[in-house]
């Protein structure tokens, strides 16, 4: 029987971290391989380190294409990329080889789904003091997605998967992100507002029932402004910004209070919100539903999830890490890659 389950690439992340250990012990798990075709892209000798630490069996398998890999319980296949040596690199501790290799790793996923060898890429945490130590010109994973993919409307979405938290599941996607927080009141403008509202109805439409998600919007201000009494871009920004969404045939609400936007979509009146700053966001969804939460890039021509934590330098060799973001991600990758399959055979594009 064909196998119609999405290829999946794993980026390593930073090899001082905590995603070699993740990986490794996901794979000693049934769930990952029943949701898709995994491989790693990272170095084949700290995965085996990881696989021997955790006491598991699995033969790593290293391989130059991913066609050759044959994933499997006993068999991680990882695809090397030449010219990374990360022999030496210490455990938690910020590094410059270590920064060069995450972006390599992540650069040759991007690559392989750009021409359409993989069906989707789930990352692993960078560390973003090693990526500037390695003179990588870009803050984060988003940004290096961006560019690397020639996208020029984009915006993160964290997601959280329907589960006892959430019975909807809900998106959370932010309409400034890796920034000072002085910066962000000269970043929001109509149209780049407007764009991450429109952005978060395509992102969502395979993600809820029927395909018509239900948005909120948060304001910039202590109770969206108060009418004006705390600032007035909730009525010069914010609120034109949702009328033209309207004017498309969006289902979106606001500005609304983000203190109070949260628990409303929590009681099921929005499957996704679109925040003004990092934290707005960040804050709320880690504390609702941290170990599952999934990042997703939108406004790329690829498919890409990742897990929500971090490197965790402090976690680094110390017990067994909580796999169940990475599960998550690549879940969600495996429903965003169907989606995608089926728009494709039914003649709609993209969209």
């Amino acid at each position: 029987m064909a196998d119609d389950r999405p290829t999946v690439a794993l980026t390593m992340g930073d090899v001082a971290g905590i995603g070699p250990a993740v990986i490794a012990r996901a794979w000693a798990g049934s769930r990952l391989l029943e949701l898709a075709r995994p491989f790693v892209v990272g170095d084949a000798g700290v995965l085996r380190r990881e696989v021997s630490r955790s006491g598991a069996k699995q033969e790593v398998r290293p391989i130059r294409e991913p066609e050759e890999a044959a994933p499997g319980a006993g068999i991680i296949p990882c695809l090397e990329v030449p010219g990374v040596d990360v022999l030496g690199v210490p455990e938690g501790e910020v590094d410059p080889r270590a920064g060069r290799a995450s972006f390599a790793f992540l650069v040759r996923a991007i690559d392989l789904a750009m021409a359409g060898r993989v069906d989707a890429i789930t990352t692993l945490p960078i560390n973003k003091f090693s990526l500037h130590e390695a003179g990588v010109p870009f803050p984060g994973h988003t940004e290096i997605l961006a560019d690397r993919c020639g996208a020029t409307r984009h915006a993160m979405m964290l997601y959280l998967p329907p589960g006892p938290e959430a019975p909807l599941g809900l998106g959370v996607v932010h309409a400034t992100l890796h920034v000072a927080l002085r910066e962000v009141f000269p970043l929001l403008t109509v149209d780049s507002v407007l764009e991450k509202i429109l952005l978060t109805d395509e992102a969502m439409r395979p993600l809820v029932e029927g395909g018509s998600p239900r948005i909120g919007v948060a304001g910039l201000n202590p109770h969206a402004g108060e009418g004006g009494l705390f600032g007035d871009e909730e009525r010069t920004i914010i609120g034109p910004a949702i009328a033209r969404a309207r004017a498309e045939g969006v289902r979106v609400e606001g500005p609304i209070s983000a203190d109070t936007l949260f628990s409303r979509a929590l009681e099921g009146a929005f499957e996704a919100v679109v925040v003004m700053y990092h934290d707005q966001g960040h804050v709320a969804l880690k504390t609702i539903g941290f170990s599952r939460a999934v990042n997703v890039t939108l406004g790329l021509p690829i498919i890409r999830t990742s897990v929500a934590h971090g490197t965790a330098f402090d976690l680094v060799g110390r017990g067994e890490p909580s796999t169940s973001s990475l599960i998550s991600a690549v879940s969600v990758a495996a429903r965003l890659a169907i989606g995608k399959r089926a728009r494709l055979r039914e003649g709609r594009g993209e969209g």
